[in-house]
């Protein structure tokens, strides 16, 4: 009989048994709507693999991961070519996680994937709110006649908590048309306390990695120069800490893009800081 030890393919510090957990985490190896650089779907295994080369302890929170009570569930199974179909399987699985009463911490993809869990999410959490990283507005009606495009997917969000409930962080790219949508409705975020509208409500974190920096995050499909740095990231973190945290998810990491495996180093610990203030 084998008697191992044998390599983990799970999230480093998760908790193996899901009906103890608090978190579900979930990989949406999805990417059917990338527009420029394809590539995504790869992130949820490696960044899984990645894992293991960081510290369980955060002291950005001083805060374990152990403390977290996570559990990898693994990564959804996608019919290839068939959008529709792969976004009702996330919404399918993100209700039952909350019908459980756990909340749900995705793992992209690209960010097309954000919008089927907050239309379940939205169906078990009251006075629903969007906090958006990226360095996309990703407002567009649809993107060359498509309407489920990532570059839609907050402007479809919108219809479901309200242009009000949506806070964004970080944008410096996207159609004028967009822009005018930020200005008209002040969702876009210049400083902490541009959030404090949402407190009291339930705040969905949605990242799109591209938020960063391309000196730090070049893998990723939409790289977009001008961003911030990982400290900058981590001091909005900290801030989000007060506020409830429903969900969450992270996404558009495309790690084949950048061989030297620091892309989703970032990525990975990204997560976990994310899962730490959840």
């Amino acid at each position: 009989m084998l008697k191992g030890p044998f390599l983990d393919r799970n999230w480093m510090a998760q908790n193996p048994d899901y009906d103890s957990c608090a978190i579900v985490m979930l990989g949406l190896p999805f990417d059917g709507t990338v527009s420029y650089r394809s590539g995504s779907r790869f992130a949820p295994e490696q960044i899984r693999l990645a894992s293991w080369g960081l510290e369980e302890y955060s002291p950005n929170f001083d805060k374990d991961l152990n403390d977290v009570n996570f559990h990898d569930a693994g990564d959804l199974e996608f019919p290839l070519g068939n959008t529709i179909k792969s976004l009702e399987l996330i919404r399918e699985n993100v209700e039952d996680i909350y019908k459980d009463g756990k909340k749900v911490f995705g793992i992209g993809g690209e960010h097309l994937v954000t919008l089927p869990e907050i239309q379940a999410v939205s169906k078990y959490v009251d006075n629903l709110a969007i906090v958006h990283f990226d360095a996309h507005t990703d407002l567009r009606e649809e993107y060359l006649g498509e309407e489920m495009s990532h570059s839609a997917v907050i402007r479809h969000c919108s219809k479901i908590v309200g242009p009000k409930n949506i806070k964004q962080i970080g944008i410096r790219s996207g159609m004028k048309e967009e822009w005018d949508f930020m200005k008209k409705h002040n969702t876009l975020c210049h400083k902490y306390s541009d959030l404090d509208s949402l407190k009291g409500k339930n705040i969905f974190v949605t990242v799109d990695l591209d938020c960063l920096d391309t000196s730090i995050m070049p893998g990723t499909g939409t790289p977009e120069a001008g961003g911030m740095q990982f400290d900058e990231l981590i001091e909005w973190f900290k801030y989000l800490r007060d506020f409830n945290i429903a969900g969450a998810d992270v996404v558009e990491l495309a790690p084949d893009y950048d061989a030297s495996g620091v892309s989703t180093a970032v990525a990975t610990k990204v997560i976990r800081e994310l899962l730490m203030i959840m």
